[in-house]
């Protein structure tokens, strides 16, 4: 007879690992997620860029080990391609060097590597570079946008043509451990699981704590977005904009990604926060508008729109994956901070192969588990 997984949390990183799981025919997986809808919160939030050099070691190997699956989604799961070419410019000013030396040097190990461009060269590529405060940039040209709801729409096409089930506006309330199994007490009713998958996302610690499982201090910190029309980039043809790469402080502290005829833009914030649906302050996108009209060409005057999401992080920012030491059918998939969207292929399956103890493909052998498990934080 199967055992009975359930997975908490419809976001990315829930869909994904129930996804994985559903593969293995000794499970039977049920996603429950407390909202109405999937993705309510920061997935559907997200403007995911598959990016290389970015995050932690421990990341980065779960990035590469992603992009297969994102270039070639196993047949009948996603109607489009998932990846659209989207180069990304770092940009820095003069007193930003050893921030941009540190990147590009990182950079390094990506396919192809970063490198190095003069600002009249990148304004050439997106003429919102403004040469004359910039003074240093780097290219990763092996980068892309990902379309998010495709991606979460094909874990969730995964998990039901494997017989997996998913139950909405359903709340875990608590669980409790008995003998070899749990008894999930949620708003919908009892449920009885041999495993419990926590992708909680800023709940994480929440539903861990339900269960009795020591918390791994999560914080969610809350992201910033909006949008600017096109008139923002004066004198600007925007007929060619689909083919302009993003641009990123080297500080990470803004970026701006054209999005059709408008542009997304963020200060990139990460401001602490309980786990909540988070709503933007007028405040961080003031402070976004003045410093990217301050050291690009864009001349930002109003907001389309606007919105913000959480983006949760482990005390030292790498995810957490795979058993609590203390109940091994406890199962963490938390912690993506900005990385959930172009992480999730690998960290789904890192999660089911965990699960199952089952051997690590050579791919996923490559992630450091001391620096993903969360017996580290015990």
């Amino acid at each position: 007879m199967a055992e009975r997984v359930v997975v908490v949390g419809g976001g990315i990183a829930g869909a994904s690992a129930a996804a994985f799981l559903s593969e293995n025919a000794d499970f039977h997986v049920t996603l429950v997620e407390q909202e109405r809808n999937l993705a309510h919160h920061t997935t559907g939030r997200s403007a995911a860029q598959w990016i290389q050099n970015y995050g932690v070691p421990a990341t980065r190997a779960l990035t590469k080990a992603s992009f297969d699956f994102f270039a070639s989604p196993p047949e009948g799961l996603v109607d489009s391609a998932l990846l659209h070419d989207r180069a990304v410019l770092l940009i820095g000013n003069e007193h930003q060097e050893e921030g941009f030396r540190e990147l590009l040097a990182a950079g390094q190990d990506s396919v192809p590597p970063a490198r190095q461009l003069t600002p009249e060269e990148a304004a050439v590529l997106n003429p919102g570079v403004d040469p004359e405060t910039t003074a240093f940039v780097m290219i990763e040209d092996g980068s892309f946008d990902i379309d998010v709801a495709a991606t979460h729409q094909a874990f969730v096409r995964m998990l039901k043509r494997n017989s997996g089930t998913i139950a909405t506006s359903t709340k875990v309330n608590a669980a409790t451990p008995t003998a070899d199994r749990w008894s999930v007490h949620t708003t919908a009713g009892p449920i009885v699981a041999d495993y419990l998958v926590n992708a909680a996302g800023a709940w994480g610690d929440v539903v861990a704590e339900a269960a009795g499982i020591q918390p791994v201090g999560l914080q969610p910190r809350r992201r910033t977005a909006f949008m600017v029309n096109g008139s923002a980039l004066p004198d600007a043809d925007m007929s060619r904009s689909s083919e302009w790469p993003m641009l990123i402080n080297v500080a990470h502290d803004w970026y701006v990604k054209p999005d059709g005829q408008q542009f997304l833009c963020s200060p990139a914030d990460q401001t602490p926060s309980e786990p909540m649906d988070a709503r933007p302050e007028e405040l961080d996108i003031a402070r976004a508008i003045d410093i990217i009209n301050k050291y690009t060409r864009f001349q930002i005057r109003s907001v389309v729109s606007s919105w913000a999401g959480l983006r949760t992080f482990a005390p030292d920012e790498s995810m957490v994956i795979g058993p609590d030491p203390a109940n091994r059918r406890f199962i963490w998939c938390v912690g993506q901070g900005g990385t959930g969207i172009q992480t999730s292929p690998a960290a789904g399956r890192l999660t089911a192969l965990l699960t199952s103890c089952e051997q690590l493909p050579i791919d996923l052998a490559a992630v450091d588990l001391a620096a993903i498990l969360a017996d580290r934080f015990r």
